[in-house]
C-alpha cells in the first residue's frame, strides 16, 4: 500500500453516484427486504397524496418482465421549470437526493417513507425508469437508466385526468435477488388499506393472474376485528381525533388468549419498538 495521501486520493460522488456505491445506506440491504423498499417507496408517494386529500386509488403491477408499475390518480409530480435547478421539476424529484414537496410543510402535513429521498434511491437503483404524468392537461413521459435521464420530459398527448405512474426495472447488477414475492407485497398493501380507510390499493400480478383490491372503511376498527375473529370476546372501540396538527387513532378488542398483540404505526410506518405514542396510549388506557 502506497503512503501517499493527498488532494487526488478524496472521492466525490455527485448525483446518485452515492446510492450506487452504498445502496444498503438508502434501502437498508441489496436482498429480499431492500427489493420490496423499493415499491414501497412508490406507494409511499402515492399514500401520502392520499393523506392530503389528492387521492383515492393506487395500482400496483408486477410484470412478467421482471417490472413493477405504481399509478396514483393523485395531483401527478410537477412538471414545470423548476426556479433554482433549471429544469423540470419531476427531473429534479427523480434525480436529485432530499427533493421534493414533502420539506414544504404546506404541500404535506403528514408523509411516510424516507422523506423526499425515495423516488430518486428508486430511480439510482433501476436499470430502467419510466415515469408518466398527468397533469396541466398533458401526459407528460420520462425515461431514466440508472438515475440518469435518457430523454428530456416531453409531452406525449393531451388529457383530462390527474396522476403519476412509474415503472422500474431493478438493476440486477446491484441486487441479488430481482424477483418480487407477491405475499409480502400483498400483506403490506393490506395493511395500508387499514391505515388509510378512503383509499383503495389495487395489485396485480401478471405473472401468476394474482389480481386483489383493498378497500376498508371501517379503517383501524375493522383491522382489529379481522385479527381476532376466531379468538374475539368484544366488539372493536375506536377513536379519532388530535390537537394542532397531530392526529391520533386507535383501536382496541379484547380476546380470549393470554398475550398482547399491539401494533402501532407513525405516518403509516410501523415501529415495532414502540415509542412516546405507544406510552402514551399505555397511561391513558
Amino acid at each position: 500500500m502506497e503512503n501517499n495521501y493527498g488532494a487526488e486520493n478524496i472521492k466525490v460522488l455527485k448525483g446518485l453516484e452515492a446510492v450506487r456505491k452504498r445502496p444498503g445506506m438508502y434501502i437498508g440491504d441489496t436482498n429480499i427486504s431492500g427489493l420490496h423498499h423499493m415499491i414501497y417507496e412508490v406507494v409511499d408517494n402515492s399514500i401520502d397524496e392520499a393523506m392530503a386529500g389528492y387521492c383515492d386509488t393506487i395500482d400496483v403491477e408486477l410484470t412478467r418482465e421482471g417490472s413493477a408499475i405504481i399509478s396514483d390518480n393523485g395531483r401527478g409530480i410537477p412538471v414545470d421549470m423548476h426556479p433554482t435547478e433549471k429544469i423540470s421539476a419531476a427531473t429534479v424529484v427523480l434525480t436529485v437526493l432530499h427533493a421534493g414537496g414533502k420539506f414544504d410543510k404546506d404541500t404535506y402535513k403528514v408523509s411516510g417513507g424516507l422523506h423526499g429521498v425515495g423516488v430518486s434511491v428508486v430511480n439510482a437503483l433501476s436499470k430502467k425508469l419510466v415515469v408518466n404524468i398527468k397533469r396541466d392537461g398533458k401526459l407528460h413521459r420520462q425515461e431514466f437508466a440508472k438515475g440518469i435521464p435518457q430523454s428530456d420530459l416531453e409531452v406525449i398527448k393531451t388529457t383530462n385526468r390527474t396522476g403519476t405512474q412509474v415503472e422500474f426495472w431493478p438493476d440486477d447488477s446491484i441486487f441479488e435477488v430481482t424477483e418480487f414475492d407477491d405475499e409480502i407485497l400483498v400483506k403490506r398493501f393490506r395493511e395500508l388499506a387499514y391505515l388509510n380507510p378512503k383509499i383503495t390499493i389495487n395489485f396485480k400480478d401478471q405473472r401468476n393472474g394474482r389480481s386483489e383490491s383493498f378497500h376498508f372503511e371501517g379503517g383501524l376498527e375493522s383491522f382489529v376485528t379481522d385479527m381476532n375473529k376466531a379468538n374475539a370476546v368484544s366488539k372493536a372501540v375506536s377513536f379519532s381525533g388530535g390537537e394542532d396538527d397531530v392526529m391520533v387513532d386507535f383501536a382496541l378488542l379484547y380476546n380470549d388468549t393470554y398475550s398482547e398483540n399491539l401494533l402501532s404505526f407513525v405516518n403509516n410506518i410501523k415501529t415495532p419498538d414502540g415509542g412516546t405514542h405507544e406510552a402514551g396510549f399505555r397511561a391513558g388506557l
